[in-house]
């Protein structure tokens, strides 16, 4: 029993730190864009946060 908890904790984390890990590249991919490339993809550079966090779900 012990056993797969602990194993369910290990995945979660490893999960959390992937999408983390997505987050951050995204924000980053976007962050490095020009105002001009955000906005023919529709993005608005105060939205690059929400649109990284869409990603990881």
């Amino acid at each position: 029993m012990l056993a797969n908890l602990e194993r369910t904790s290990i995945m979660n984390i490893a999960r959390s730190f992937n999408n983390w890990r997505k987050y951050r590249q995204t924000c980053n991919e976007l962050g490095r864009m020009s105002d001009r490339e955000l906005n023919d993809l529709g993005i608005g550079r105060g939205d690059i946060q929400y649109v990284a966090r869409q990603a990881v779900k």
